[in-house]
């Protein structure tokens, strides 16, 4: 490793209580989207301390911010995380279902590690927790760019990195509302993470999504002494919905709509509901295939209206983009994690992570996003998952065979401490993630670094639990490291970047439809 990287690296290992500790208050935070106010605030304190210019409430996002470093080009973004997500309250480090629910804002530390300061309430507001992982998503983006900062303040080389808290990825969409007012347009490039099951590169598209609230209004009448008074708001609704179940014949077999009924008028049967409300999510594994579906899930609205008689209102929630590969930038990442390794995991972690799996069906799935469209592929991946448990001789309890049938000769190891092979094939994942507004404006790129047990579901009690655990810390400081050093090999070669961004022009010569309509502000939701 050249002596450059070895010394942002040192730093990082330097920071790494630092990095921890954050890690760790915002998981006792546990702040829902656009809730994030604790959690931003001991972001931008900290890096402020580190010697960053720090600048809150970025594109009108209160709980948004920008911390940079440097001077001139180029300007590498590293993007950060923090939100948490409902109904997820749990105990961190333990491999059993322990919800904690305290008994009130006053309970003491003794009777739980977060205290009536660190939960601020929000237990009060659904059980919150990291099941995506997102307190070391933030924190492992923190150390990257801590690292960076070393690297640009010892070499004295001309550049500038930002770190960009990016709150909301979960009800929001933050990262479309900054791609809207420009802030990516500023970017020479922009790397992130994000917790997994396994190590390796991310690539391949993803769909883009739209959400919008529906309110119906009518009349409310006697349903059955006046019924020709009444206007039924639920009626639209329903009618709303039927329409929409015509629509999926007629739209792109990629394409999802989804809805929720937030609303059904009250609980009285006999009263004509004057007032019902649902939310629909329109996705497509192209933005501007999403924003024109979601123009027809607009006119059955209308329609629904006009068949009741009623009216509705319109909210615009968020809308993010499919992503957009970037193989040059993939290639600079992989090299750099290859080169780095993989984090190591102690016999207690392992045995952790064994007991951790045993709480859920799908320990025994192949990792990795290639597995999933390539066969031979998916054959190696296995073989090295093989080849890890027989190499540590299954030391561990709680390691067991790719059917989960009980510790035996051959098992694989719960964790997976391998780096994937880089695979360069189609690839498609039905979710949606806001980077891929920031890939459509900038050449973007991302790395997976694992965080908890192979086939681990995703937000999940299980991953709030090891979120909080050394495990976590681990990954974070692990992807920090990548990260970190593959920015430095943007800094210092002008052609890993102008190849990148030539590989850019070329995937968006489209060009992007932003799914945010002017006007609209990011806010959370409220229902």
């Amino acid at each position: 490793m050249k002596e450059n990287k070895k010394t942002a690296i040192e730093e990082i290992e330097n920071k790494a209580s630092l990095i921890c500790e954050v890690a760790d208050r915002i998981w006792e935070y546990a702040e829902l989207s656009l809730m994030e106010y604790k959690s931003c605030d001991l972001y931008c304190d900290k890096l402020t301390q580190e010697g960053f210019e720090v600048e809150k409430g970025i594109c009108n996002i209160p709980t948004a911010f920008k911390a940079s470093f440097g001077k001139g080009k180029p300007v590498i973004g590293i993007l950060a995380e923090y939100d948490a997500l409902s109904g997820l309250s749990q105990e961190r480090g333990v491999a059993e279902k322990k919800e904690f629910v305290p008994k009130s804002v006053e309970a003491s530390d003794a009777a739980c590690d977060r205290s009536a300061e660190s939960c601020g309430g929000a237990f009060e507001k659904g059980n919150t927790g990291h099941g995506c992982g997102h307190n070391l998503l933030g924190a492992g983006a923190m150390a990257a760019a801590i690292g960076i900062k070393k690297y640009l303040s010892e070499s004295g080389s001309e550049g500038t990195v930002i770190l960009y808290g990016c709150p909301g990825e979960e009800g929001c969409a933050s990262k479309a509302f900054m791609a809207r007012d420009g802030e990516w347009k500023k970017l020479d490039a922009a790397l992130t993470w994000h917790p997994a099951d396994c190590n390796e590169v991310v690539t391949g598209s993803s769909n883009s999504c739209i959400q919008v609230m529906y309110t119906f209004h009518g009349k409310a009448s006697h349903a059955s002494g006046a019924p020709e008074m009444g206007r039924s708001a639920l009626d639209a609704v329903e009618l709303m919905n039927v329409g929409v179940q015509f629509l999926r014949e007629h739209m792109s077999e990629k394409a999802r709509v989804h809805y929720a009924i937030t609303d059904g008028g009250g609980v009285s049967p006999n009263v004509v509901q004057p007032r019902a409300q649902v939310l629909y999510m329109v996705r497509s594994n192209h933005v501007s295939e999403a924003v024109e579906l979601q123009k027809r899930v607009d006119k059955i609205a209308e329609g629904a209206a006009l068949m009741t008689e009623t009216t509705y209102d319109r909210e615009f929630i968020d809308g993010l983009s499919d992503t957009v590969t970037n193989r040059s930038l993939e290639k600079v990442l992989y090299s750099n994690f290859e080169e780095l390794g993989v984090p190591e995991h102690t016999p207690e972690e392992l045995d952790f992570a064994g007991r951790l799996g045993r709480s859920y069906e799908g320990f025994g799935d192949v990792p990795g996003i290639g597995s999933d469209f390539d066969e031979e592929y998916a054959d190696s991946v296995k073989a090295l998952r093989k080849t890890l448990g027989e190499e540590l001789k299954l030391e561990c309890v709680g390691v067991y065979d790719a059917n989960s049938t009980g510790t035996q000769e051959g098992a694989a190891c719960p964790m997976n401490d391998f780096l994937l092979p880089h695979y360069m094939g189609y690839a498609f994942e039905p979710g949606s993630t806001d980077v891929g507004d920031v890939s459509w404006v900038c050449p973007t790129a991302q790395i997976h670094v694992a965080a908890w047990p192979n086939g681990c579901p995703g937000h999940s009690w299980q991953n709030v639990s090891s979120a909080g655990s050394s495990i976590g810390h681990k990954a974070a400081i692990h992807a920090g490291k990548v990260l970190c050093m593959a920015a430095i090999d943007l800094y210092e070669n002008s052609d890993l970047l102008q190849e990148a961004r030539a590989e850019f022009e070329k995937r968006t010569a489209s060009g992007y439809v932003c799914p945010i309509p002017e006007g609209a502000v990011a806010k959370a939701l409220d229902i």
